[in-house]
């Protein structure tokens, strides 16, 4: 096990582990540290803790001291800085007719170098630009090429949901998201219902997947035949994920004979044959199919006294 501090050096961005020495460091608290591009200052979002050696890419770097008014200080003088290169940068930009847009802004803590984060739909010859700016600042110049999830990360925004996005609030990483998802999730697959401000997916349908697997995994699909607690046998119309109800199309006995009826059961009162499951957008079901699976339902009930079986 290893003794490590989590720390960060921009809001929402990724969190490193460094070995605090003997230092009292607090979760809110500011360090410096010593990383690929020098010496950084970053704010604590881990106090001191122990993790699991193949969770710490080594060589794990120490913090080299605790942040004091200077270092606020000159933390707060560099992104005060941030503001008028970013300007400067936009002025060389259009200088050069360059097709490229310019995001973001970052100053290293020493002053030693300026990077520049910029979209662009391919790749872009920046050569010149690079040279135009560090005869301006007088140091290093970094242009980094970002995606347009990390775009929306840096800039931030309101999510559909009415809160602020979750990328830029406390995603560290962006996880795989695939349509699957939504379709796991019902959801409209119209791309203006399921993207987010970055007109990719939104990042919640991860979020949400393993409770909707394990929802969905309690629940028969839709033209399955069931069998209800109170004796009928029918067929599933629809399906309430998060609530576990299920509605059943059954027949019964009325006043003209036998009637088709939909009744709304909840999950644990009806019982199935669970069989491979299959995209729930295909509703389509094969009649042979599920009176096999009935009949496979009812051997199983007599072998299992009547457990349900929806494992």
């Amino acid at each position: 096990m290893a003794i490590i501090i989590g720390v960060r050096f921009r809001e929402a961005g990724k969190v490193y582990y460094f070995d605090p020495l003997d230092f009292d460091v607090k979760a809110g608290d500011h360090v410096i540290v010593e990383t690929a591009r020098g010496k950084e200052y970053g704010y604590v979002v881990r106090g001191r803790s122990e993790v699991s050696d193949d969770k710490v890419v080594p060589p794990l770097k120490p913090v080299l001291r605790m942040a004091t008014p200077d270092d606020d200080r000159m933390a707060e003088k560099n992104r005060g800085k941030e503001k008028s290169a970013l300007a400067v940068c936009a002025e060389k930009v259009a200088k050069h007719e360059l097709d490229m847009k310019l995001i973001d802004c970052e100053y290293t803590f020493d002053g030693s170098k300026i990077l520049f984060y910029f979209t662009a739909d391919g790749r872009v010859d920046f050569r010149e630009l690079v040279k135009d700016l560090a005869s301006v600042f007088r140091t290093r110049i970094e242009l980094r090429q970002i995606g347009v999830r990390d775009e929306t990360k840096i800039r931030g925004g309101i999510g559909i949901c009415g809160r602020e996005l979750c990328c830029h609030t406390y995603l560290a990483d962006f996880a795989p998201v695939s349509v699957k998802m939504a379709k796991e999730q019902n959801l409209s697959l119209n791309p203006a219902k399921i993207s987010g401000n970055c007109g990719r997916l939104m990042c919640c349908l991860k979020n949400e997947e393993d409770a909707y697997e394990y929802l969905n995994s309690r629940l028969p699909n839709i033209g399955d035949l069931v069998k209800t607690s109170d004796g009928l046998i029918g067929e599933v119309s629809a399906l309430n994920v998060l609530k576990q109800r299920v509605k059943v199309i059954v027949s019964v006995n009325g006043a003209d004979g036998e009637e088709k009826e939909v009744r709304d059961y909840s999950a644990d009162d009806v019982k199935y044959y669970q069989r491979r499951r299959r995209d729930r957008d295909d509703n389509r079901r094969d009649k042979g199919d599920n009176e096999e699976g009935l009949r496979e339902l009812e051997r199983l009930e007599k072998r299992e006294g009547g457990q349900h079986l929806d494992e």
